[in-house]
C-alpha cells in the first residue's frame, strides 16, 4: 500500500494571496528542512531535523506558495498551458518536500509531540488546498487554458495533466458559490482533522495491550522462534517472562500456534477491539463522522453518494460496476469458502475439540491441517527464508527483469538506525533512485507495510530529477540467537510493497503529479500484486532460498509443498477481502446521515461474507485505517480489482517464460515507467495487446477450471 500523506493533504494544488513576512528569525534561517540537502542525492538529513523544525519550515513553506500562486493569478498574460497548468504543477515545492519527510516519518518514526503537530498543521495544509479549490480567479485561467485544449498543441503527457488540473478544481469545489463555499471549507477541515485522529488511535490501541505470561505452561505450541522472540520483548519493557502484543509478528504466530484457548481468545479479542474500548482512543463515533461528512461533502459537489464522487475518477468509473464486481466475486468464492471452513471445523473436531469452532479458533485449526495436508508450515519455511538472503533475492529478480543494480549507501542519513539505504541504478551505472528499507516494529511505527516517497520523478529547469523511494514493513525481527527468518507471507509482502517500489523508481515523465505511482487508485496495485506471483516460482526461489545454517538451497519438494498449499484456505481468504470491500462500499454508499451504532452498520455489511459466528464488541470499522485515514475510502475494492490485472499480466509471462527479456521490457516501458501519464486502460491494453478478463484470477484461485 502507497501513502502519500502530504498529496491527501494537498489533493490540490496548494494557493491563495498572502502578504509576505520579511522578518525570517535565526530559528528558520538555521532550520535544514528550509536549507539545501547537501546530503548524496540531495536526501533528507534526517540526523540534522528536529521537533522543533517543523512548524517554522510548514510556515515558511505555505507563505512561499501563495507567493507562487499570486504570481500566477496576477499574470497580465492570457492564460497559457506553461504560464498557468505548468507554473501550478511546481507549485509548493518547497512545501511538498516538508510534507513528504513529516508524514512519513509521521507514519514510521513517530512520537507524542510530532502527533500534536500534525493535529496543528493539518488545517493549515486543508485551508491552504480550500484557497486553491475556492480561488475563482485562478481557475478562470484553468479553465480558459481547459476550454481552449483543441486549439493547443499538447503531447499526451501534457494533455493528461491539463484534464488532471482541471477536474481537481472540479471536484475540490471550484464551482460551489457562497455558503457552500464555507460549508466545504468546514467539511474538508474536519475531515483532515478526524482522519488523523483515527490512525493516532489505532497506533495508540495497538502498543497499548501487552499480553505478559509468566507460566510455562502457558507456551504450549508455540515455536521456538516465538517464543525467543517474546522474551526479547519482555526484557525491553522490564518484564518478566514472555510478553506478545498486537503487532502482526508477535500477534499472528500466537494465533496460530498458542494451544490456550482462552488466552487466543484474549489476544483476538484485544486486536479486534482496538479503537472500540470506550477510552480516549475510541473511533467507532469517529468511523461514522468521516462516513457523513464525505456524504455531505460529494452532495455538495452535486453527487449522490461519496463512492460516486469517488469512483469517478477511478477505472471502476461508478458504484454499480464496483457492486457487481464484488457480487461477482463472491458467487465465484462462496462455495469453496464454505467448503474451506467446514474442513478446518471437521478437522478440529477430529482432534478432540467439542466447541463452535469460533474465530480465534481459526489461524490455529487451519494451520494444523494445513501442516498435515501439505507437511508445510511456517516454522518449517522460514529457515530458507534469512531476511538478508529475500532481499539479495528480490534485488537479483529486479535485477533480472529490469537490469537494476542495488548498491547501499550508508553516507545517506537514516531516520531510525534500522533502516538501510541504497543506491539503485541501471545495468550501466546510471542513477535511477535511491531506496530506504525499515522491516521492523516498533512503538513509534504504525502496523501494517507500505511504500511511499520522499519525492517523485520529474523534470525541472530541463533538469530530470530522480525518486526518493522507502518501503516500510513490520517483520519477524532478530533475536539473541537467530538472524530475522521471514514467514512465507513476510515474503509475499515484501514483494509486494517492492512492487510498489519499483513503481516508483522506474518512473519516467515530467510531471510529479503524473510520475509513479501517482495513477488511478484501483490500478495502484497492480506492480504490486504482480510481484507476488514469483513468491511460488522455483526459478525465483533458487536466486536466493537458502537455510541460513546449512546454505542448503531450498527443495524441490518443500517448493511444489508450497505451490500446492497456495490456494489452501483460498475462498475464505477471498470472502473475507470481499468483506472489508463491501464495508467499504457500505460505510461510503449512504445517502443520509447515519445514526445507527458502527456494530449495526458492519453487521449489515458483512453478514452475507461471514463464516465464522460474529463476536459482540468487536469490529473492523473502529481500525479500518485503510478506508478512514489512508486514502482508500470507496476504493479497498481496488486490491481484488488489480487481482484480475496482476493475475493477467502474469500469465503473459508465464506463456513467454517468467524472466522473458522482452515480456518484462513491455512491462517496464508500458506500466512501471508510464505512471500516471495515460490513462491505465490505454497502457495495460498497450502491454498485454487485449483487454482483462477476470478468469486468469478465478483459475489461479481455484475457482475454475
Amino acid at each position: 500500500m502507497k501513502i502519500n500523506y502530504i498529496l491527501i493533504a494537498m489533493a490540490i494544488f496548494v494557493t491563495t494571496s498572502c502578504k509576505q513576512n520579511n522578518d525570517k528569525n535565526s530559528s528558520i534561517a538555521d532550520n535544514p528542512l528550509l536549507q539545501e540537502w547537501k546530503t548524496p542525492h540531495q536526501t533528507p538529513p534526517f540526523d540534522k531535523i528536529k521537533n522543533e523544525h517543523y512548524l517554522p519550515a510548514f510556515d515558511e513553506g505555505i507563505l512561499q506558495a501563495r507567493q507562487e500562486i499570486d504570481a500566477i493569478i496576477n499574470n497580465a498574460d492570457t492564460p497559457t498551458f506553461e504560464n498557468t497548468i505548468e507554473t501550478l504543477e511546481r507549485n509548493g515545492t518547497l512545501l511538498k518536500k516538508i510534507g513528504n519527510v513529516f508524514f512519513n516519518l509521521l507514519s514510521a518514526e513517530t512520537n507524542a509531540e510530532m502527533q500534536q503537530i500534525a493535529l496543528q498543521i493539518q488545517p493549515k495544509l486543508t485551508e491552504l488546498a480550500n484557497d486553491i479549490s475556492l480561488n475563482e480567479k485562478l481557475f478562470e485561467r484553468v479553465k480558459t487554458v481547459y476550454d481552449n485544449r483543441e486549439n493547443i498543441n499538447l503531447n499526451t503527457e501534457q494533455k493528461t495533466l491539463l484534464e488532471k488540473t482541471y477536474k481537481d478544481f472540479a471536484r475540490n469545489g471550484a464551482n460551489l458559490k457562497g455558503n457552500e463555499r464555507d460549508e466545504y471549507r468546514k467539511i474538508t477541515d474536519e475531515l483532515g482533522t478526524l482522519s488523523l485522529k483515527f490512525e493516532q488511535n489505532v497506533l495508540a490501541e495497538t502498543n497499548a495491550y501487552i499480553l505478559n505470561i509468566t507460566d510455562t505452561a502457558d507456551l504450549a505450541g508455540l515455536t521456538e522462534t516465538v517464543i525467543e522472540e517474546a522474551a526479547a520483548t519482555s526484557k525491553s519493557k522490564n518484564k518478566e517472562g514472555w510478553s506478545f502484543t498486537l503487532h502482526a509478528p508477535s500477534y499472528v504466530p500466537f494465533m496460530k500456534y498458542a494451544e490456550n484457548r482462552t488466552l487466543r481468545e484474549k489476544m483476538w479479542k484485544a486486536y479486534n477491539r482496538r479503537g472500540a474500548n470506550g477510552n480516549e482512543n475510541d473511533n467507532r463515533e469517529i468511523a461514522k463522522q468521516l462516513a457523513n461528512l464525505r456524504m455531505k461533502m460529494a452532495n455538495l459537489l452535486g453527487y449522490k453518494t461519496y463512492a460516486d464522487y469517488a469512483l469517478e475518477d477511478k477505472m471502476a468509473e461508478n458504484p454499480e460496476t464496483v457492486t457487481k464486481f464484488l457480487n461477482q466475486l463472491f458467487d465465484a468464492a462462496k462455495r469453496t469458502g464454505e467448503k474451506d471452513v467446514d474442513e478446518v471445523a471437521n478437522y478440529a473436531k477430529s482432534k478432540g475439540f467439542t466447541e463452535k469452532l469460533m474465530a480465534w479458533d481459526w489461524s490455529f485449526y487451519s494451520e494444523k491441517l494445513k501442516a498435515e495436508k501439505y507437511n508445510v508450515n511456517d516454522e518449517l519455511l522460514r529457515p530458507y527464508f534469512k531476511l538478508e538472503n529475500v532481499i539479495d533475492g528480490i534485488f537479483k529478480l529486479s535485477d533480472t527483469l529490469y537490469g537494476l543494480k542495488f548498491t547501499e549507501n550508508k553516507e545517506i542519513p537514516v531516520f531510525h538506525p534500522d533502516v538501510k539505504t541504497y543506491d539503485v541504478t541501471e545495468s550501466d551505472g546510471k542513477f535511477l533512485a535511491v531506496l530506504y528499507l525499515d522491516f521492523f516494529p516498533r512503538e513509534s511505527k504504525n502496523g501494517g507495510a507500505w511504500m511511499t516517497s520522499y519525492r517523485d520523478e520529474k523534470i525541472s529547469d530541463g533538469k530530470e530529477i530522480r525518486p526518493i523511494i522507502s518501503v516500510t514493513c513490520n517483520f519477524t525481527k532478530p533475536t539473541e540467537t537467530k538472524p530475522a527468518l521471514l514467514t512465507f507471507d513476510e515474503t509475499e509482502t515484501f514483494l509486494h510493497e517492492f512492487g510498489h517500489a519499483l513503481h516508483g523508481m522506474l518512473a519516467r515523465g515530467t510531471y510529479e503529479s503524473l510520475t509513479g505511482t501517482n495513477v488511478l487508485h484501483d490500478f495502484v496495485e497492480l506492480p504490486s500484486q504482480f510481484m507476488e506471483n514469483f513468491c511460488v516460482e522455483k526459478q525465483f526461489l533458487d536466486m536466493f532460498a537458502k537455510h541460513y545454517e546449512t546454505n542448503e538451497l531450498i527443495p524441490q519438494q518443500l517448493i511444489d509443498k508450497i505451490i500446492t498449499s497456495k490456494n489452501y484456505n483460498e475462498g475464505y481468504a477471498t470472502l473475507r477481502q470481499l468483506s472489508f470491500g463491501m464495508l467499504d462500499m457500505a460505510y461510503h454508499s449512504i445517502t443520509s446521515e447515519i445514526t445507527e451504532d458502527a456494530e449495526q452498520i458492519e453487521k449489515r455489511a458483512m453478514q452475507k461474507t461471514q463464516l465464522l459466528p460474529a463476536i459482540d464488541s468487536c469490529l473492523m470499522s473502529s481500525s479500518f485505517t485503510h478506508i478512514f485515514s489512508g486514502g482508500y475510502s470507496a476504493g479497498y475494492y481496488g486490491y481484488k480489482w488489480a487481482e484480475v490485472l496482476d493475475a493477467d499480466a502474469f500469465s503473459l509471462f508465464k506463456k513467454n517464460g517468467i524472466f522473458d527479456n522482452a515480456t518484462a521490457t513491455s512491462f517496464r516501458q508500458n506500466i512501471l515507467e508510464k505512471g500516471g501519464t495515460e490513462h491505465p486502460s490505454i497502457i495495460y491494453k498497450r502491454f498485454r495487446g487485449q483487454e482483462p478478463t477476470i478468469d486468469a484470477l478465478l483459475i489461479r484461485c481455484g475457482f475454475k477450471k
